[in-house]
């Protein structure tokens, strides 16, 4: 199937979209779109000006979500797709109206709090998407929806860390404001690209939180149906940030972290024939 979005838009969700491929065939449009979704609503942060502006476009996508359970979608390529994706599947409305509720929030544009403020956006965003891919894919299991929610949560994390040198280079911190400042790092010492004991520790404390997520989505391995890990690929990915972050002594800022990993697409491959997560 021919995913809804075009090859360009891919690329703001790349990891997604490979993931996406090594689902079952039966399963894979209803992926897309539900994907090409989340990223209509995760760009509108950046692609508007004013905050006003944001809130009406997330306030297009909740009525149209309201549409589309009604029967009655727009006329917009994605809505399509993911009115297709529901009708097909009987997608639990809950999760797609929390992805757009936490998006708007987030429009704000403030540093987390807390890294519990930071995981409650994951499980929101994040999380609700597994749980919706895990309706794709026929799951109905309460050990599937644990190790959902720790892999969601473990995603939001990693995904902030790797978003940091991008957000610096538009003045913005989104790192947790308690782990910065139980290491006494200031906004200003991350904008400066800082790499001293004090960055490191912070960012060392936000990556060890994703990888015992990890730790924790895995220990119900044996009790989720092995029908649920395609689901669960997006574990790859974060595995091996959280590795290279490592190797570079939690310096968030290290140009390999930039880096496209080329072997992504076979490491993705050899994990999905090995029925793990």
């Amino acid at each position: 199937m021919t995913p809804v979005l075009k090859p360009r838009r891919w690329k703001r969700d790349y990891e997604s979209y490979l993931c996406s491929l090594l689902l079952p065939a039966e399963s894979r449009s209803s992926a897309f779109a539900l994907r090409a979704f989340n990223v209509e609503l995760a760009q509108v942060k950046d692609s508007v000006s004013e905050k006003t502006i944001g809130l009406m476009r997330m306030q297009f996508w909740r009525k149209t979500v309201e549409d589309i359970y009604c029967d009655k979608p727009p006329h917009q390529p994605v809505a399509i797709e993911l009115w297709k994706a529901v009708r097909k599947h009987n997608l639990t409305k809950r999760w797609l109206m929390k992805i757009i509720d936490e998006r708007e929030k987030n429009l704000d544009d403030k540093a987390y709090r807390n890294i519990q403020e930071l995981e409650n956006y994951a499980e929101n965003t994040q999380s609700s998407l597994l749980y919706l891919t895990l309706e794709i894919l026929g799951v109905k299991n309460l050990h599937a929806d644990h190790a959902a929610s720790h892999i969601g949560k473990a995603q939001g994390i990693v995904t902030c860390l790797r978003a940091t040198p991008y957000h610096g280079g538009r003045r913005k911190v989104f790192l947790p404001m308690d782990v910065c400042m139980l290491h006494g790092v200031s906004q200003e010492a991350l904008l400066r690209r800082n790499q001293d004991k004090n960055v490191r520790d912070v960012v060392y404390d936000i990556a060890s939180q994703a990888h015992l997520h990890l730790k924790h989505a895995r220990s119900f391995h044996k009790s989720v149906p092995v029908k649920a890990f395609p689901a669960f690929l997006q574990t790859v990915p974060l595995e091996v940030y959280l590795k290279k972050i490592q190797q570079v002594d939690f310096d968030v800022f290290h140009p390999s972290l930039q880096q496209k990993n080329t072997l992504l697409p076979l490491s993705l491959y050899i994990q999905s024939w090995r029925k793990r997560y």
